[in-house]
């Protein structure tokens, strides 16, 4: 997937008012899942990414990553995006549900088992793609 399409795809399920509000939402995701998993594991998921949005995922190559929950995730993408977290939660959603069509399964399988339990709302994609309120 190139990245005119993933963003796209993020400002069509997050429902954005514009392509800039997409980018952001995309850039605070992936710089939250890059605190979030294993440098390794982030490297390998900006290998499977377009340029601009894999260099999001780089830098901590050999880090372990940190653990928290669902709510400091949604906490730490807001602040980064400087929204409220209602809507970065829809926007962590819509990137997730992108990152899930864009990557290769095994690569996605990896990536999932890096996330407890309480994630599992953001890996939920109905059959017509669209990512459940």
């Amino acid at each position: 997937m190139e990245y005119d399409e993933f963003i796209t795809h993020v400002q069509s399920l997050a429902q954005s008012d514009s392509r800039e509000e997409a980018e952001r939402a995309t850039r605070a995701t992936l710089e939250t899942l890059k605190e979030r998993i294993a440098g390794d594991e982030a490297q390998e998921l900006a290998a499977n990414l377009p340029q601009p949005l894999g260099d999001y995922l780089r830098g901590r190559e050999g880090d372990s990553g940190k653990t928290f929950n669902l709510q400091e995730f949604i906490t730490r993408a807001s602040q980064k995006e400087n929204i409220e977290p209602t809507t970065a939660a829809i926007h962590v959603r819509a990137v997730f549900a992108v990152l899930q069509n864009a990557i290769n399964p095994e690569t996605f399988a990896a990536f999932h088992a890096y996330f407890s339990h309480d994630y599992e709302e953001l890996f939920t994609i109905s059959p017509t793609g669209e990512v459940p309120a």
